[in-house]
């Protein structure tokens, strides 16, 4: 991890199409805004978090789903 100290509106470029800026600081949180290409995704580290979860929700729903059609079909056949 690279640790860098930066003041009120000072900033750190990244990649070249990446600027990460300090706009506020206060007691117990600081501000930053980032300023990069749309393609680029930018999450917070627990939303991040959150959409593995949801991801991995989503696919045992698909794959209960599945299940319970192929049970359907089965029960329609006989």
């Amino acid at each position: 991890m690279l640790v860098i100290t930066r003041k009120h509106d000072e900033s750190i470029t990244i990649s070249d199409n990446i600027e990460v800026t300090v706009l506020e600081i206060s007691k117990d949180k600081v501000k930053i805004g980032i300023n990069a290409p749309k393609e680029v995704k930018i999450y917070r580290s627990e939303l991040k978090t959150l959409r593995s979860t949801n991801e991995q929700a989503a696919q045992s729903s698909e794959t209960a789903i599945k299940q319970l059609l192929n049970s359907h079909k089965t029960r329609e056949d006989t």
